[in-house]
């Protein structure tokens, strides 16, 4: 078991309203000023499953405009749009489940369009959370998803991200039960996980058309760890 002593740690600040940048993506904390061009991009999904396991959504404008004012200034969950390197938004996703005693964080609510989906802006966003948490002193950051959203769970892995497990019936989503699968990674792999996301997303490791020449996968596989609590 990991029971060590933290000496000198101290817990780290809380994240604030500012702006993460990258290579290719910008998250802008979320405000009004973004509703129209988060509409726009959500009538991409024209079956609404990118609101399948959420909460909250589908919406109509108003009823999304009305929602984002009501949850644009909280500091927990603390939401940010995607801007996207052609100028465009592309969707939202935020840190929540804020614990600084802990040290721990998560990302959630990701609402990523199809515009959005499977590229690497997508990948940056979770990354550019992963870097400022880890900057920032945090211990452990996680990510949770309803057990038969396997596409949240491959994502959750190529992410570097290791299972640790499934919370029964830990909730009621939209009237049906939700199991909860939890992901998570911590301080002390951050440096291998940075360096493979630092490689993926050079441009490098991109060809002429925009395809990977690596994949995230591969390089944050021998990251992952078993889910045994009593492994050394």
């Amino acid at each position: 078991m990991n029971d060590r002593p933290l000496a000198g740690w101290t817990p780290p600040d809380v994240p604030t309203r500012r702006v993460l940048a990258g290579r290719y993506v910008r998250l802008e904390p979320l405000s009004v000023e973004h509703v129209a061009g988060l509409r726009e991009a959500h009538l991409e999904d024209e079956s609404n499953a990118m609101w399948t396991y959420l909460p909250v959504g589908p919406f109509d404008e108003a009823g999304y405009r009305a929602w984002v004012a009501a949850n644009c200034g909280l500091a927990d969950p603390l939401h940010f749009a995607v801007r996207m390197a052609d100028g465009r938004l592309g969707g939202t996703l935020s840190l929540m489940r804020i614990t600084p005693a802990a040290g721990t964080i998560e990302t959630g609510w990701l609402t990523f369009a199809p515009r959005l989906q499977r590229t690497r802006e997508a990948t940056e966003a979770v990354y550019l959370l992963m870097k400022w948490a880890f900057e920032a002193g945090y211990r452990r950051f996680e990510w949770k998803c309803d057990a038969t959203n396997i596409p949240s769970r491959r994502a959750a892995e190529r992410f570097g991200l290791s299972f640790e497990g499934v919370f029964r019936q830990a909730s009621v989503v939209k009237g049906r039960n939700r199991d909860t699968a939890w992901f998570a990674t911590i301080d002390g792999e951050w440096p291998a996980l940075c360096a493979a996301f630092e490689a993926w997303l050079r441009a490098e490791n991109f060809d002429a058309k925009g395809l990977q020449i690596q994949s995230l996968r591969s390089l944050t596989a021998p990251i992952l760890v078993s889910a045994d609590p009593t492994r050394d």
